[in-house]
């Protein structure tokens, strides 16, 4: 039986990953990291709370696990990235940071059909990712949605996702959330 980690230890491993394969890009003009710093740093300027911040760094934590290449939408594959990484945050955290996360792919497509000019606003890798995902939800998926007790916050998840996009932003890196991150995981037994 191994020794369960502790809570900087799984920082420590969630960091290694970005800093592994945060340097991928998925389509989009930024990498992962730059993806995931920008949209937590939306979030903070917007005067988020701290686990709105925390599942907007770890939102695409599953395009950091999958290793299924960067390209891989580009090749007609839905990589599921979403499922893979609330699976894996999901032994660690709660579900305020993993539910957003695993709702946020679900949230493009519910903007899609709530507010049809979203779809114009999409990066065109958004798009593509669009088409694999499902395309825009009808009526009873879009209802369903709603009823959903974390779809709110996933469709704010899903907005600093769009704008998490700006070629050379400047933002705190990726240890300035170490100990915001460190807070949310819970213990290991």
């Amino acid at each position: 039986m191994s020794t369960p980690k502790n809570k900087s230890q799984i920082a420590a491993e969630i960091l290694a990953a970005f800093e592994a394969r945060g340097g991928q890009h998925y389509g989009e003009q930024v990498t992962e990291l730059q993806h995931a710093l920008q949209c937590a740093t939306f979030a903070r300027q917007a005067g988020e709370q701290p686990q709105m911040i925390v599942a907007c760094l770890l939102h695409d934590y599953g395009h950091l696990i999958h290793n299924l290449g960067e390209h891989i939408a580009d090749e007609g594959i839905d990589a599921r990235h979403e499922a893979v990484g609330a699976n894996w945050l999901s032994r660690h955290f709660g579900p305020e940071i993993v539910e957003p996360a695993r709702l946020h792919v679900d949230a493009k497509r519910y903007l899609c059909w709530k507010e049809p000019d979203y779809l114009t606003t999409l990066s065109e890798a958004s798009l593509t990712s669009l088409h694999l995902q499902g395309g825009p939800m009808n009526d009873t998926e879009g209802l369903q949605f709603e009823s959903n007790p974390y779809y709110a916050s996933a469709v704010q998840l899903r907005r600093y996702d769009d704008m998490g996009k700006v070629t050379d932003m400047p933002t705190p890196g990726i240890e300035e959330f170490r100990e915001m991150l460190e807070s949310f995981i819970r213990p290991q037994s």
